[in-house]
């Protein structure tokens, strides 16, 4: 073959990675600063807050007002702006959602996981009789949406595990999510066909050195794969995807405005899906990590006023990483999903209780409580927001 055709050749496969990778949100991400972008941030003076506070539809730009330090002597105002618009939107609704963990096997090292595979632990993954003694404490409990938490572990817990997991729940629940390792558009359509409603995937920092420096190892390092994860999901038509960035492991407010734009991205492409975003803050688990940057109750309701005021339709949730009096105070700013009672250990529920958690939950009031507490506000608890038809 000579020069010229080599050089054709070269060319045009150049030219379709180029295009492939304009297909993805990595293209644009590519044409971000994390310093610019902290910058633009902290450079947002008050008039720029009023000036977003003022208009009916914002942008990235003015998200960028609502998250920045000047923003902070307005907080009081944007949480009743918050708080009237998420009414407006969702009424006097919560919807109730329960995490259940089928497995903590794991082949990632991730520095802020109790799941990591360097954490010497016991290892479980639940059986089919196991998980449906879990599902049958949930479901006497009242919950009908449930998220299944996994390790990344594929050849253990990979898709034919998920997929019969689904199968064998997805009669007694009106909608399933699942939290697992990152899979192929193919793998989520095999899901979705047998019953997946929503996938969570957190790309906990958007800060490429800093999240390398906490996935050293397993299929979880590669940054790339995971930031087009939701990409893959879009193309695979699920109902909805939610995102979110694990505070603590590098700056808030730059990880939350990829976030956004993330999110803007995937509305504008996938118009037809839904979205959520939820707000882990880095909590303690076995073997520890202090945060980077930490961020104080007062940032993260500022955080979520300024998503609830980027977009009304956006689902937002809170877990029970959180406390008793944040979770309190949080679910009239914003918030529209909950958890409750919540166990990060495989079998947590009614199986083996004593096991390993994956990190420390804070609030550790019963159902029960959270639903009197929500009732106390004037706000209803959802336990059945719709049912999936497939």
């Amino acid at each position: 073959m000579d020069t010229t055709k080599i050089q054709a050749l070269k060319a045009k496969g150049q030219m379709q990675k180029a295009k492939s990778s304009e297909s993805t949100f990595t293209s644009l991400f590519n044409q971000y600063s994390w310093d610019d972008t902290l910058s633009s941030i902290f450079n947002k003076t008050e008039s720029d807050v009023i000036h977003a506070m003022q208009k009916d539809r914002r942008d990235l730009e003015d998200f960028k007002a609502l998250i920045s330090p000047a923003a902070r002597p307005f907080l009081e105002q944007m949480a009743q702006m918050s708080r009237m618009a998420t009414k407006k939107r969702f009424g006097n609704t919560v919807q109730m959602y329960a995490p259940m963990y089928l497995s903590n096997e794991c082949q990632n090292i991730c520095t802020y996981c109790g799941f990591s595979f360097t954490n010497k632990i016991p290892r479980r993954t639940l059986t089919d009789p196991e998980i449906l003694k879990e599902v049958a404490f949930l479901k006497d409990k009242g919950y009908n949406h449930i998220l299944l938490v996994t390790g990344e572990a594929n050849t253990t817990v990979g898709v034919p595990y998920i997929n019969n997991a689904i199968k064998l729940i997805k009669s007694q629940f009106a909608n399933i999510t699942i939290e697992v390792q990152p899979l192929d558009q193919a793998e989520y359509e095999t899901l979705i066909d047998s019953g997946l409603y929503a996938v969570l995937v957190y790309q906990e920092t958007y800060h490429r050195a800093e999240y390398k420096k906490h996935h050293p190892k397993g299929k979880k390092s590669n940054f790339d794969y995971r930031l087009e994860t939701p990409d893959r999901l879009g193309k695979a038509c699920v109902h909805k995807i939610g995102l979110g960035a694990l505070f603590g492991l590098e700056d808030w407010r730059a990880d939350s405005f990829f976030t956004a734009l993330h999110h803007q991205y995937l509305k504008k492409k996938f118009w037809k899906t839904k979205y959520s975003i939820s707000f882990p803050r880095l909590r303690p688990f076995s073997g520890g990590l202090e945060p980077k940057v930490e961020m104080t109750d007062p940032d993260l309701v500022q955080l979520i006023c300024a998503f609830r005021l980027l977009d009304e339709d956006l689902e937002l949730s809170i877990s029970t990483r959180e406390s008793e009096v944040f979770r309190n105070n949080i679910v009239q700013m914003g918030v529209t999903s909950m958890s409750a009672a919540s166990k990060t250990n495989p079998g947590g529920y009614a199986v083996e209780p004593e096991s390993l958690e994956q990190f420390e939950i804070s609030d550790e009031r019963s159902t029960e409580d959270i639903t009197i507490m929500l009732k106390n506000q004037g706000l209803e608890a959802v336990w059945k927001d719709w049912t999936h038809f497939n």
